[in-house]
């Protein structure tokens, strides 16, 4: 495949027209209403803005994306590292320059043309794909959307794809320029190379005191400790709740009479099966089997096999022609055969293989089984009974313990554990109920504070309060001495390997030979043949293929290997420049990613021209204080 070409828009404008076409809910453009801007802007475009309130909207929804992506609610310091203020700033820009551009343009949308679009997103669709007004206000009430902010932002979308579309709809790339895409791809080169480990430079000697704190020093952030959380939690799930011992042996009795079908696996019988031409051929192997044929010996006449003929192990209503379960059932023993019958597919004569008798647990075998499942049913029915007795018990000044003892269930206190769920000695706590979202919740609460409980899914809650926090701190060079040393020395080795490496490297491209540097080191020149640019190479790695693709034939470099920990010294024996490649071995979907790539490139040139025609004023002041209510 052209990796090129697999990449696709990678632009943040191209991300951002994208992000404007795509036919779903929920990721439409900004809502918010630019009419109440007033005189206070986050963003101006000429005439066009964008309020404080669209920017927070435009930023939480950005936030929102990632972290499901994450899997985790992003706290504000991550989202900053992730640079979400300014991929919004971005997204927000080209969108106030195009919809400025459309205002001079006097570009708009009819009523009926609205209506139109909406009725066809199949986000509001019923199960026969019809436009469905419940649904529509369903789905906006679950992004938290009012229908007068979902049809102005649906409007702007329509009115900026008129733009986008006449700039870029339609365009595909020159076959000259698919034929290069095609070529680059195709190119294969041989390489000779030697894997160069720790074990080709002498052993790094252990650290100074000196050498060991200066690096600890400079790297002590790396040491810190994380804020830990002393939390206690209890779970109210059907089980937390269930009683088996006050199930009564008369009611689990009754259930079990009730039920004793669950309890009873029904006869089973093997079926081989001969099917006959006609009926006359079936009725003459019946009197051979009566005259002492058996039933092998005509398995046998016919050229099959036993396996032929086995059709498989069921029971009376499993057999899958029916026409066939009362004969197969008539025959009274192992071995024992029927008479001719008359199956879907024609005259047949059935064996009876095996049989497997029926057979029934006995009451006291399910017993324990019968009363867990009576119980959680009676707990599932009391379940939300619980729930509020424990939340009035809070309510009334009880604490966690004494609410949760009150109501037969079990606080559990995790003495220390940081945001990823690691105790102090870096165990991980792998048995806190709905972990992702009490963790997240924990450390963004107050000690001593009750908090809301925590859905587990359907029929569950779970309840915690922070007890303690311990605040992050540095460690010092004694608590993680060991860390230390080991990292300082796995830098200095990659220091020394790195340094032998580019000095071997010197001495191959001043014209020494692999073959007699390989010697030295005491290791094989190894090869590899047709190395390709997107290859997955598991000993190469991406940075080792890149540097083979670097330069000429003859080539030499030097680059980490695919675990990073060792490096590769390679030259570049043969080149296949892949010249006889055509655009014919382009494919319709790779032609396409293309020319939407140079569409997206086109885009980017539009946006930028439109920037500096008009001007974008950016109030970063006022954006800081709509992100901080």
């Amino acid at each position: 495949m052209l990796d090129i070409l697999r990449k696709g828009a990678q632009g943040w404008v191209a991300k951002f027209l994208l992000i404007l076409l795509v036919a779903s809910f929920g990721v439409w453009g900004i809502s918010g209403s630019i009419l109440n801007a007033g005189s206070n802007a986050v963003i101006t475009v000429g005439e066009t803005v964008v309020t404080p309130n669209e920017f927070r909207l435009a930023y939480d929804r950005q936030v929102a994306v990632v972290s499901r992506q994450l899997g985790q609610r992003l706290t504000t310091e991550q989202a900053r590292a992730f640079g979400i203020e300014n991929q919004v700033y971005s997204q927000l820009v080209a969108g106030a320059l195009l919809d400025e551009q459309a205002r001079l343009m006097n570009l708009g949308l009819s009523d009926d043309r609205l209506a139109a679009l909406i009725a066809e997103d199949a986000a509001f669709h019923d199960f026969n794909g019809r436009f469905d007004r419940n649904n529509f206000r369903r789905v906006l009430s679950s992004a938290g959307m009012t229908e007068e902010d979902y049809l102005r932002s649906r409007g702007q979308v329509a009115v900026r794809t008129q733009i986008v579309e006449a700039v870029s709809d339609g365009f595909s790339a020159p076959e000259a320029l698919i034929a290069a895409f095609a070529q680059y791809d195709a190119e294969t080169r041989d390489v000779d190379y030697l894997l160069l480990t720790k074990s080709s430079i002498d052993p790094v000697a252990a650290p100074s005191e000196s050498e060991l704190s200066s690096y600890f020093e400079e790297n002590k952030a790396r040491y810190a400790a994380p804020e830990y959380r002393k939390i206690t939690y209890v779970k109210l799930e059907n089980e937390d709740i269930a009683d088996p011992a006050a199930i009564t042996a008369e009611a689990a009795r009754a259930d079990y009479e009730a039920r004793k079908d669950r309890y009873t696996t029904p006869e089973v019988r093997t079926i081989d099966q001969l099917v006959f031409a006609d009926r006359a051929a079936a009725d003459a192997a019946a009197a051979a089997l009566a005259d002492g044929k058996s039933f092998d010996e005509l398995v046998t006449e016919q050229g099959r096999t036993a396996s032929d003929v086995r059709i498989g192990s069921f029971a009376r209503n499993t057999v899958p022609d029916q026409s066939l379960a009362e004969a197969v059932f008539a025959v009274s023993e192992a071995g024992g055969t029927t008479p001719v019958v008359d199956g879907q597919f024609g005259p047949v004569i059935l064996r009876v293989s095996e049989v497997t008798p029926e057979s029934s647990k006995s009451f006291e075998e399910v017993e324990a089984e019968i009363r867990e499942q009576l119980a959680l049913a009676e707990a599932a029915q009391v379940l939300l009974d619980v729930h509020d007795a424990y939340e009035d018990a809070r309510a009334s000044g009880m604490t966690l313990p004494e609410a949760a003892a009150q109501q037969k269930l079990t606080p559990v206190t995790v003495e220390a554990i940081d945001r990823s769920g690691q105790t102090p000695d870096g165990t991980v706590v792998r048995d806190i109920p709905e972990s992702q979202a009490l963790l997240r919740d924990a450390f963004e609460a107050e000690t001593g504070v009750e908090t809301p409980p925590i859905n587990i899914g359907a029929e569950g809650f779970v309840w915690f309060e922070v007890n303690d926090v311990t605040p992050a701190r540095d460690r010092t060079l004694d608590e993680v001495r060991d860390r230390v040393v080991t990292d300082w020395t796995a830098m200095k080795t990659a220091e020394a390997l790195g340094t032998r490496a580019t000095a071997l490297k010197e001495r191959l491209a001043q014209g020494a030979e692999l073959s007699a540097i390989a010697e030295e080191l005491a290791v094989a020149v190894e090869t590899k043949y047709a190395l390709t640019r997107d290859g997955a190479d598991a000993v190469f790695g991406e940075a080792a293929v890149a540097s083979a693709f670097s330069g000429p034939n003859g080539l030499v470099e030097v680059a980490n290997d695919a675990s990073g920990e060792n490096r590769i010294l390679l030259k570049v024996t043969s080149v296949n420049d892949a010249s006889t490649v055509t655009a014919d071995s382009v494919s319709v979907e790779q032609r396409r990613q293309v020319s939407q790539q140079i569409a997206d490139d086109i885009l980017d040139q539009m946006v930028a021209r439109l920037q500096s025609d008009y001007g974008v004023s950016v109030n970063r002041q006022l954006a800081e204080r709509a992100l901080a209510f």
